[in-house]
């Protein structure tokens, strides 16, 4: 996917777990999984900024642009 997710870096940076961001941003596990995975085809900007806030990070600590153009089709 042309749009990699490092939450899983910035959550073991700020010694935080998944767990603990879901009850923070009031999300669910399993979505919060999907978005952990890289699985998730979109994401809210409201859920961006909390998870952002909460780990007093920037977008770009959490989502990457990997430099390839991903086929629409998928």
């Amino acid at each position: 996917m042309a749009v990699t997710v490092h939450l899983d870096e910035v959550l073991k940076a700020r010694n935080m777990t998944a767990r603990e961001l879901c009850t923070l941003v009031d999300i669910t596990e399993a979505n919060l999984s999907i978005l952990r995975s890289g699985k998730a085809r979109g994401v809210r900007f409201g859920t961006l900024n909390k998870i952002c806030g909460h780990l007093q990070c920037e977008v770009g600590d959490i989502l990457k642009f990997d430099g390839e153009l991903e086929d629409e089709k998928d």
